[in-house]
């Protein structure tokens, strides 16, 4: 009941975002260049603020990172399932089967310090940082057949992955950073998680995906996303002896809902866009219980 409470305020911007954009008729350019600031600037500072300021405890960031990786590995095996157990046509398995995966940074960063600060921030940071390429080459590939695939392109141009590593280094080289810039970089990680969620509030849609039927494979894949990830996130950070802001960190990683970014993958390689922006905000709506749910098991 106390995780709940705390992850309440998040829920409730992404909530907001989403009355907002009925109620106010701001117009799709609007959101449009208001999720471009939080991802191309203020995400970015955020990570790099909290990287920076943090002391990264390095022996246990090895086996954050292999857990994160081999939680997603499950979750692709059990994604690809859906192939078998709900045919439909190659495009919609392809464009689907990352929805099993792929992680909302936005709240998992939001929700990570609301745990634990700073520290909580960085940790998260580092594992997505680390699991953005493999998320991003699976997705791909499963729709590579469909169009083309800058993927390499993409992630060595990818914002969050770049604000990462450069935390890291300088995180790693001991330089100080400027009294202004570390108050110009908290102003910008102040306003980051308030726009982020009004943002991921703003893209929920649930109409008109499906036509007349169809859910089977939605549902599935959205059930692997939500409570088998966790799950055996749950039994491998236990298993790599994780503890403390990293296995709650771990934990909160792999019951985040599915990322906005496979909708603009789907879009971009010709896939089946409707479906996935359904699975989407139905596991950014389920997570308001599922999240709070594992992690007040901790």
């Amino acid at each position: 009941m106390t995780t709940a409470l705390a992850l309440l305020p998040d829920f409730a911007l992404i909530l907001l975002g989403f009355g907002l954009r009925r109620a106010m008729h701001l117009g799709d350019h609007f959101w449009a260049g208001l999720e471009k600031l939080v991802y191309f600037v203020l995400f970015p500072a955020l990570l790099f603020n909290a990287l920076v300021r943090t002391a990264i405890d390095w022996q246990a960031a090895a086996p954050l990172a292999a857990t994160g990786a081999l939680a997603m590995g499950v979750a692709m095996v059990l994604g690809g399932a859906a192939r078998w157990l709900f045919p439909q046509s190659p495009i919609s398995f392809a464009s689907q089967f990352q929805c099993a995966f792929r992680f909302n940074s936005y709240i998992g960063l939001a929700v990570a310090g609301n745990l634990h600060g700073a520290a909580g921030i960085a940790a998260m940071g580092l594992l997505t940082g680390a699991m953005v390429p493999l998320a991003n080459v699976a997705a791909v590939w499963m729709l590579a057949r469909h169009g083309s695939a800058g993927v390499w392109r993409e992630l060595a141009k990818n914002p969050l992955i770049l604000a990462t590593l450069a935390g890291l280094l300088w995180n790693l080289a001991g330089w100080p950073v400027p009294t202004p810039a570390l108050k110009f970089l908290g102003r910008l990680s102040e306003a980051s998680i308030t726009l982020g969620l009004l943002a991921v509030g703003s893209a929920l849609k649930l109409r008109g995906a499906f036509g007349g039927g169809g859910y089977g494979a939605a549902l599935w894949l959205s059930a692997v996303k939500l409570l088998a990830m966790p799950a055996a996130t749950l039994l491998l950070a236990r298993g790599f002896g994780l503890t403390g802001v990293y296995f709650d960190v771990a934990l909160a990683f792999a019951a985040l809902p599915t990322a906005t970014s496979a909708y603009i993958l789907t879009q971009r390689m010709g896939g089946d866009g409707p479906r996935v922006a359904w699975i989407i905000s139905a596991t950014t709506l389920a997570a308001m219980v599922t999240l709070p749910a594992w992690l007040g098991s901790l």
